[in-house]
């Protein structure tokens, strides 16, 4: 079977790595389905690929992540149409910058909606077909599924569990033919930091007594993106996760994630690990 006869499903297409990601799958010769919520940001979609030149891969498809009944409904159009899914990359979710007493626990509850029952919705619904294909599940998560940070907490709660979920799903998915794979990328130039919806100013004028580290925090947020990778680069470790013939559980799509990640997990107490987050807030 050729790359052109697989057919694959990518969330959040709108902008960013899911962007990149549909225009590199589709390059790389898949099926690629592109999904997004609303047709509000479709265009920028629209033009990557006709710049491309790879509209015979692409379809621009509807599905809300957040509604379940949205995610079964398209990833069985998807089946009855192409008859098979052979992988779904979860990459749709949204940046959330507050700490829990500037916000309510329905604001966590929002953020977690997206970006991590979001997963699980999309993860569930392509399983059988997954299985039939001896296909593969990709999920975008993030250096903050591995490393807690200030100001972060609902995001890095609902990457956490992504990161926790997969890794446990992973060797029980294995049994019936079926890898898993988390895509960890650090800072990515991209619309992800606007689409939190921060006003930098409000928000340090509302921190109360957390106002002096979250201006810290937000000013070494901005020098990180700053010096950010691109969207592209990103999108093809994505890739890779699709098309590697045995790829590993868990992949960073930098120099920067790698050692960023590395300094967690060889961090057996968390000091090393608080020393540096704490250092954001000085």
């Amino acid at each position: 079977m050729t790359a052109g006869d697989k057919v694959v499903i990518i969330s959040g297409t709108s902008s960013g790595i899911g962007l990149e990601t549909a225009v590199a799958a589709a390059r790389a010769g898949w099926r690629t389905v592109a999904t997004l919520r609303g047709s509000s940001r479709e265009e920028a979609l629209r033009t990557a690929v006709r710049r491309a030149q790879v509209e015979d891969l692409v379809e621009v498809r509807r599905m809300d992540v957040t509604d379940p009944s949205s995610v079964e409904r398209c990833v069985a159009e998807v089946v009855a149409d192409h008859g098979r899914l052979d992988a779904v990359v979860n990459n749709a979710g949204a940046g959330h910058v507050a700490t829990l007493e500037q916000e309510t626990v329905d604001d966590v509850r929002a953020v977690m909606e997206v970006n991590f029952f979001g997963v699980l919705h999309l993860t569930r619904a392509a399983l059988p077909h997954l299985r039939e294909s001896g296909g593969r599940v990709v999920s975008v998560t993030s250096v903050g599924g591995v490393v807690g940070q200030p100001f972060n907490e609902a995001y890095c709660a609902a990457k956490f569990a992504v990161e926790g979920f997969m890794e446990a799903l992973a060797p029980v998915a294995a049994t019936t033919g079926v890898r898993v794979v988390v895509v960890e990328p650090g800072a990515v130039a991209s619309d992800f930091v606007d689409n939190a919806g921060l006003d930098r100013d409000a928000a340090v004028a509302a921190a109360g007594p957390y106002a002096s580290a979250l201006a810290s925090y937000l000013e070494r947020a901005s020098s990180a993106f700053a010096a950010a990778q691109t969207p592209q680069d990103a999108a093809a470790t994505v890739v890779g996760a699709l098309t590697d013939p045995a790829p590993p559980l868990r992949l960073q799509t930098s120099d920067q994630a790698r050692a960023f990640v590395g300094a967690k997990l060889a961090d057996l107490d968390g000091s090393r690990v608080l020393g540096m987050t704490s250092g954001w807030l000085a």
